[in-house]
């Protein structure tokens, strides 16, 4: 059983299609205009499009082709909608908040209450129950709503951009909360960020214009992408391989030394424990120095690449070599005298390598 959408809203040039599995959560990527808020809005009800159908394990949300024409409505289709805002109902508790979806669903008061209070101790909020929105930090409140969401028992949880309006502090402990009530979960879930798509998705789709440009397994469309928007993600270097206790291995042996993020760390556990699974380093282009020579020094990574490209980027000029980029001035490029086909050494200082499981 799964789930499948054929939707055309002709005012906004959107024809998209797309199909989840059970279990799956797809990363939708793109530029603002692209399409993802319509997508969302099209499978939540809250937009009709002018011809399309949709259906979860058999069950039509929607059906305007042909004569005879189906529509049910949102609070029937089965699906929660995370917005980037929690917009939770300010005069209930958060205990209430939550118990608002199975209420509504003709579950008992009690009862409801009770789910309740599993969903906020599953997203770390139980404490939070006895207080209202006014007393909750942004990262609280946005737990809040998604143990709401959750509560709901969704057949398709749709996320829009929910780590958006968080700080810093605060989005990185969401992500990990995350991956931990989606795995299993049927999910759609819009985001800019790169780590996101990694971190939650099985799957990333690159809407353009209305227009899916391209999909597939989430790190082999950010590491080859063939769209426009991926190629300006693709900005971030990833080397992927076998977590280390000082970083990941790659297949070839290569030791490449970086931070494990904190968040990602079972609880208790040093990163010796998460040694062995499948990892990602990542970097950024701005975080590469190039040289002639190897350079050496502690902590560092340095790769022996050949130069395939050199192209302005911004200010500064992109060189590609070995399937990584570094960010340059054009002053540094010319003192280099960089051209494609000389080998030189891209040095990435290790505290500039963020490490994660993939």
């Amino acid at each position: 059983m799964s789930f499948h959408m054929q939707a055309t809203v002709r005012a906004r040039g959107f024809d998209v299609g797309l199909s989840l599995a059970p279990g799956e959560t797809v990363a939708v990527l793109g530029p603002n205009g692209a399409g993802k808020s319509t997508l969302l809005n099209v499978i939540a009800g809250l937009l009709r499009p002018d011809t399309g159908r949709a259906e979860i394990d058999g069950k039509v949300l929607f059906d305007l082709d042909g004569g005879a024409t189906a529509w049910t409505a949102p609070h029937h289709r089965g699906t929660a909608l995370l917005a980037q805002e929690p917009l939770l109902f300010p005069h209930l508790s958060a205990l209430e908040n939550v118990a608002f979806g199975p209420r509504s669903a003709g579950t008992g008061r009690k009862a409801a209450r009770e789910s309740a209070r599993k969903w906020l101790a599953d997203v770390d909020a139980a404490e939070l129950e006895a207080r209202r929105p006014a007393e909750l930090s942004g990262g609280q409140a946005q737990r809040v709503a998604v143990a709401r969401a959750l509560a709901a028992n969704p057949e398709v949880l749709l996320l829009d951009e929910p780590m958006a309006a968080l700080d810093i502090h605060a989005a990185p402990l969401l992500r990990r909360l995350l991956k931990k009530v989606l795995a299993g979960r049927r999910a759609i879930i819009i985001t800019h960020d790169v780590l996101d798509a990694l971190m939650l998705a099985d799957r990333v789709i690159v809407l353009e214009g209305g227009r899916i440009a391209e999909e597939g397994p989430t790190r082999p469309v950010l590491q080859r992408p063939r769209s426009r928007f991926a190629a300006g993600l693709a900005g971030l270097n990833l080397i992927q391989g076998t977590l280390t206790a000082t970083g990941i291995r790659t297949a070839e042996g290569r030791e490449v030394a970086g931070h494990l993020d904190q968040e990602y760390l079972p609880d208790g556990t040093g990163a010796a424990a998460l040694a062995g699974q499948p990892g990602v380093a990542a970097f950024r282009p701005s975080a590469v120095s190039v040289f002639l020579t190897d350079a050496h020094g502690s902590p560092r990574n340095s790769f022996a690449v050949a130069v395939t490209d050199l192209e302005q980027h911004g200010d500064q000029i992109r060189v590609r070599a070995g399937g990584m980029s570094a960010d340059i001035t054009p002053a540094a490029s010319a003192d280099l005298g960089l051209a494609p086909g000389m080998t030189v050494y891209f040095v990435i200082k290790a505290a500039a390598v963020a490490v994660y499981p993939a």
